[in-house]
């Protein structure tokens, strides 16, 4: 049995591991862990490593907690790795967002799919191989609860590319349950539900009120105009396909073509504030966040005392390792059967349950048809951003970003081969496989006016056909 330690790596993300902390300290059978703070620069950890002391100091608790910049001290014995980090940062994030926004693939959040997706993957890769190597020699029993995006893509590489014991972890299921009992007006705890597909597009196959199907009132009132204003994009797919999701509008409007591919399509379902759509929410909101914390030490303000737990997945994981008493979430994993209309090696978000024996997921047979094919588009690109990875093949990159859902949907073959060949020379000092290798580019072909189509010999197994298509 490994060490009683919990090593997060990349517990610069201030806010976020801030949360983790707080709900880890609330955790009764966590008391007593020792907690190791990694990231590759002291000062926000620093920060992060006395507002813990202050929590522990406060409440009078037995678990210890210390910040380095050495990755292997941090590993070394542990139980638990949370993995939370973003290489690049906001500089990163800029050309994530940029770019693609000057050959018109607007994106809203540009974390999970799309261009900034898989560039992001690119950039974590290299990393992921070093800790999965590292983990081999320091701590090969840890379970790693990786929170790093794009969730999907992430997921897909670590079970396909490494030995890590892994499940990828999302808060989209538990707040869209919120979202779902306020629109229903039935109290959380008392809805029954499945939701299975993948990260960020998890479908409810079944909603539930003591037995009696809460769809028909959801759908109801998704035709009241002052509920859908609130999911225009989401509310929209639900109306054709008949099911709700799990992704705001300012995500799922760029996990399928229909939404963002011309102003149009902006202007009627990407036009609300705060994530509902816009152009760039998610990178100016961040950019907002890291300015604000690099001039304030916030978290020295904070009193100590606990917070209620989060609705994060992560501390109640670990609660049920430790203490054996079952917990269901809906996880992230290599599909082995669970949805069987997906491909087998894919990453899955499927219902599960965990206790001291483990992860165990389960199978959820089918999804309905169109809804697995939604799902398909997004790990087609999933699928072919990994294998880049792996290979550091600049030409199965850009067929990750040419398959994109968004981005086929506003640039031809060649403006994203130009738009990808950009990114990855603006992004290089982040991408060490990828040194010394470019996009080859493919030249353009001049038609002049009069040319004449040159004569071919006639398919003898098409002479049926007429050239107007007559068959």
């Amino acid at each position: 049995m490994s060490e009683k330690k919990i090593a997060i790596i990349g517990a610069g993300s201030i806010v976020f591991c801030s949360t983790l902390l707080n709900d880890i300290f609330g955790t009764p059978e966590l008391d007593g862990f020792e907690i190791a703070l990694m990231a590759p620069t002291p000062t926000k950890i620093e920060r992060v490593k006395n507002y813990a002391n202050k929590i522990i100091k406060e409440n009078g608790l037995k678990s210890t907690v210390y910040a380095t910049t050495d990755r292997r001290d941090a590993l070394r014995g542990a139980r638990y790795v949370i993995l939370l980090f973003q290489i690049g940062g906001m500089a990163a994030f800029k050309i994530d967002y940029e770019i693609p926004l000057k050959y018109g693939v607007d994106q809203c959040i540009g974390d999970s799919l799309g261009p900034g997706g898989v560039f992001r993957l690119l950039r974590s890769v290299p990393v992921m191989n070093e800790i999965n190597e590292e983990m081999k020699e320091l701590c090969p029993d840890a379970l790693v609860l990786n929170y790093v995006n794009p969730m999907g893509a992430i997921c897909t590489y670590l079970g396909r590319y490494t030995d890590m014991n892994f499940v990828g972890l999302c808060h989209g299921v538990q707040t869209t349950m919120d979202l779902i009992a306020g629109y229903t007006d039935v109290p959380k705890d008392e809805i029954d539900y499945t939701a299975a597909g993948i990260n960020h597009m998890a479908w409810f196959t079944e909603l539930k009120h003591k037995g009696k199907d809460l769809y028909p009132i959801l759908k109801a009132n998704m035709e009241k105009a002052e509920y859908f204003v609130n999911e225009k994009v989401r509310g929209e797919v639900m109306r054709h396909s008949g099911y709700f999701m799990t992704e705001s509008t300012g995500h799922l409007s760029e996990y399928l073509p229909w939404f963002r591919k011309n102003q149009k399509a902006l202007d009627e379902f990407c036009d609300m504030p705060a994530f509902g759509g816009e152009s760039g929410a998610y990178y100016n909101y961040s950019k907002t966040i890291a300015e604000k914390y690099e001039k304030n030490d916030v978290l020295a303000l904070e009193s100590g005392k606990l917070d209620p737990r989060s609705k994060e997945y992560c501390s109640y994981i670990l609660q049920a390792m430790e203490s054996g008493v079952p917990f269901k979430l809906n996880g992230n994993v290599t599909n082995k059967g669970y949805i069987k209309n997906l491909p087998d090696g894919a990453c899955v978000e499927v219902p599960m349950f965990v206790d001291k024996m483990g992860l165990h997921p389960t199978v959820v047979g089918e999804l309905p048809p169109h809804l697995a094919a939604m799902n398909q588009t997004n790990i087609t690109v999933q699928s072919l951003a990994a294998e880049g990875a792996h290979l550091a093949d600049p030409e199965m990159v850009f067929w990750a970003i040419a398959m994109d859902p968004l981005t086929s949907s506003v640039l031809t073959l060649r403006e994203t081969r130009e738009m990808v060949a950009e990114m990855l020379e603006a992004q290089a000092q982040w991408l060490p496989d990828f040194a010394g290798k470019t996009l080859e580019a493919v030249p353009g072909i001049d038609i002049p006016a009069d040319v004449v189509p040159a004569e071919v010999p006639e398919d003898p197994a098409l002479a049926i056909n007429s050239r107007f298509g007559k068959l």
